[in-house]
């Protein structure tokens, strides 16, 4: 999930972190990241992709960014495996989980989380951890199911609120390109309705983008079987769509956590080339309120930064989140309950 600043074109406190005792991260993803892990039923016809790992008496939960499955946390669950119990899954319409229902947007995606919890059997408190967008599914569930959440970190949040305060051309520009990328995602989807978006040339070569190099051939394959579905497309389309509404507001200043252990995992603000100064100033004012204002919505929040990263921090400084996580694991009650 891209930042405003992308999606109109597709669409403090420091803490030091620890260490953890780990192996190093793997550089690829392990080939049973090409086979489902456990696909547990939370509703008739409906099956989530759940993959876990590691012993402990708490559980971390992986939440993943728009547009993206639970293969963008190997890093991670590698490095927090042998310190706890780690698990990350597929929203409805990615990976190897079925489609959902209609829009997917917040209230879907908690609810959705909140039946796999239930029916793989999850112990709580969970730590939570979300990534881009799923920063903002795991607060929406944090808000929804307080005494289910032991603490949250949050991965390079995206700025929230920036929309009302651009300039009158700029929101033009963005309609206009919403617009644009909602026609290519319907010309996407109706060659996979067709059967015939694997053959797709000229614009329809566009539809499905090139393997990312920290992902194996056997994983590049399986991921993309899954977007050559109709289902990814419709999934893919209503989640860009919720999203305009999701980053449109600012945090709330209301919003609170409590005592919850809460961190911030920051990339650097990104570079915004061919973006006017007017535009850009008033993103990042955005993103330092957003990142402030999460961090103040905990008695326990810190920020952390970590430099030389993209927005993927999990993949570019997979260590440093997973620091982050165990930092949370350190300030939350030793025992746990079962669900």
């Amino acid at each position: 999930m891209k930042s405003i600043a992308c999606a109109v074109l597709f669409s403090a406190n420091v803490l030091s972190a620890p260490a953890l005792a780990a192996p190093d991260a793997p550089q690829q993803t392990p080939d049973t990241y090409a086979v489902a892990g456990e696909r547990i039923t939370i509703a008739p016809g409906r099956a989530l992709n759940l993959r876990c790992s590691g012993e402990g008496p708490q559980t971390v939960l992986l939440e993943a960014g728009g547009n993206a499955d639970s293969a963008t946390w190997f890093q991670v669950q590698s490095l927090l495996a042998p310190q706890t119990r780690v698990c990350a899954y597929d929203r409805a319409g990615y990976g190897f989980s079925d489609e959902g229902p209609l829009p997917r947007d917040l209230d879907a995606d908690v609810a959705d989380l909140s039946a796999l919890g239930a029916t793989a059997g999850l112990r709580t408190p969970l730590v939570l951890v979300g990534h881009s967008l799923g920063s903002n599914i795991v607060r929406a569930y944090a808000q929804q199911h307080p005494q289910d959440v032991a603490g949250l970190v949050l991965v390079d949040p995206p700025e929230q609120g920036a929309e009302a305060q651009l300039p009158p051309d700029w929101k033009q520009q963005g309609e206009a390109g919403r617009v644009q990328r909602n026609a290519f995602l319907d010309t996407c989807l109706a060659a996979a309705e067709a059967g015939t978006l694997d053959r797709g040339e000229g614009p329809l070569g566009a539809c499905l983008r090139a393997a990312p190099p920290w992902q194996s051939a056997p994983v590049a394959a399986a991921t993309r079987a899954y977007k050559l579905e109709a289902a990814y497309w419709r999934t893919l389309r209503s989640e860009l769509d919720a999203n305009t509404a999701i980053f449109a507001v600012p945090v709330p200043e209301t919003e609170s956590y409590g005592d919850l252990p809460l961190v911030v995992v920051a990339a650097p603000a990104a570079d915004m080339p061919g973006v006017p100064d007017e535009v850009a100033n008033v993103l990042r004012a955005a993103r330092e309120q957003t990142h402030a204002r999460l961090v103040a919505a905990s008695r326990n929040g810190r920020r952390v930064e970590v430099p030389d990263s993209s927005h993927d921090v999990q993949l570019d400084a997979p260590e440093a989140v997973a620091a982050a996580v165990a930092t949370v694991l350190g300030g939350t009650e030793s025992g746990s309950r079962p669900r």
